[in-house]
């Protein structure tokens, strides 16, 4: 009998790990959805069964899960994750608490697979997951020397609260999350600055990236942007390679691997857009071509729904993983 529980059930990210849940068909016997005290008491519809949303409670850790997906920030991840660990559940966790601890996996399941050294695993950076797909592909075929990242992304990576800053912005209302208007607007600005000058989502980015790769020494760098965009994050990559390549060898091996789907034919218009990356499970690649200032570098774009493939989906794809790690 598998038992299977889902934190911060009633979440932008929450309703997608439900929706993906039965959309592959994810075997379980008994599924019990958890939320904050304020999102108690609600109803969920999910596979013609009625669910009513539990306050997560200490006490409830110990409920005989098996598994439990958590989606409702760092600092309920902080307190409840290790006490499901304690009581013998597989915890993924979508918040950033667990990423770089050293003996936390961080897994993004075309890359890389759990240890289960501990039996928290991470989920990482959404804009960080997307990237890593296609930059495995690179470093098994070519190795890599450095990545430069340019992310441009969308608002419901903030969640509702952004949703609403990008919405009321265009009725002219002040934001209440960011601290600019998104709408008609794009902040340089996402998540809290550092010493540095750097912000935390980019030292994520740089820190996650190394971690999944297994790239400790990998030169990384990232400046991260948010756009007036509602879903699917876009990420340029500036990526140089080891061995030599040629834009067309590139493309080829793009176009050949599983992992991601390849949109490159500029005479037709035709790349990777966020509009149609939204709702769909794969990473998109596309205007792959030569940057003739540094040696064997290329720009690939990069889009992907944030809160399916960056969120939502790979915590899924993770737990049916560990589910097969377990039969």
């Amino acid at each position: 009998m598998t038992k299977l529980a889902v934190v911060g059930a009633t979440g932008l990210v929450g309703e997608k790990v439900l929706e993906v849940l039965d959309r592959k068909k994810v075997p379980f016997d008994e599924l019990v959805m958890f939320s904050s005290p304020r999102s108690a008491g609600k109803e969920i519809q999910f596979q013609g069964k009625t669910y009513i949303v539990e306050a997560l409670t200490e006490e409830k850790t110990d409920g005989q899960f098996d598994y439990v997906i958590m989606s409702a920030g760092g600092s309920t991840s902080e307190k409840f994750a290790p006490l499901f660990e304690q009581h013998g559940a597989i915890v993924i966790d979508n918040s950033s608490q667990w990423r770089m601890h050293d003996e936390i996996d961080l897994v993004v399941p075309e890359v890389n697979q759990p240890t289960l050294n501990r039996k928290i695993i991470a989920n990482p950076n959404c804009s960080t997951i997307q990237s890593v797909v296609p930059l495995k592909t690179l470093l098994d075929q070519y190795g890599l020397k450095r990545v430069a990242y340019t992310t441009y992304q969308a608002v419901s990576g903030s969640g509702l609260a952004g949703r609403n800053d990008l919405s009321n912005g265009e009725k002219g209302e002040a934001p209440t999350n960011y601290p600019h208007p998104i709408y008609n607007n794009v902040l340089p600005h996402i998540d809290v600055f550092l010493e540095d000058g750097y912000t935390k989502e980019e030292q994520k980015m740089i820190d996650e990236t190394r971690k999944i790769l297994e790239q400790p020494n990998l030169n990384v760098t990232a400046t991260c942007v948010r756009v007036p965009v509602q879903d699917s994050h876009s990420v340029h990559i500036n990526v140089t390679l080891d061995k030599e390549t040629t834009v067309d060898e590139l493309k080829a091996l793009f176009k050949a691997d599983e992992r991601v789907v390849l949109v490159d034919n500029v005479e037709n218009n035709e790349y990777p857009l966020a509009i149609n990356s939204t709702g769909k499970d794969e990473v998109f690649v596309g205007r792959i071509r030569k940057d003739d200032s540094l040696d064997n570098t290329f720009h690939i774009w990069c889009t992907a729904d944030n809160l399916l493939k960056g969120a939502s989906l790979n915590a899924v794809q993770v737990l049916e993983q560990v589910m097969k790690l377990n039969n």
